[in-house]
């Protein structure tokens, strides 16, 4: 409960939270049958998808399939 408690306070007011809907979990989906890559999971094609909706191009992670979805990956 304290770590619930202190992601409540401390962290959730920081950060932004998008919701996916039907859509973009098709096209997530799609994706990934399409990149038919072992490495690559759903996780990543729904933020894939999330990350260019919201038009950001810059993004935080080590992840290098970002790189290759054409991201510019920090740091």
């Amino acid at each position: 409960m304290d770590a619930l408690q202190g992601f409540q306070n401390d962290i959730l007011p920081l950060i932004s939270v998008e919701w996916i809907g039907e859509n973009v979990q098709a096209r997530a989906v799609s994706a990934l049958l399409a990149a038919s890559k072992k490495s690559l999971s759903l996780v990543d094609c729904v933020s894939f998808e999330v990350i260019r909706q919201l038009g950001i191009s810059r993004v935080f992670c080590f992840d290098p399939h970002f790189s290759e979805q054409g991201f510019s990956r920090m740091p």
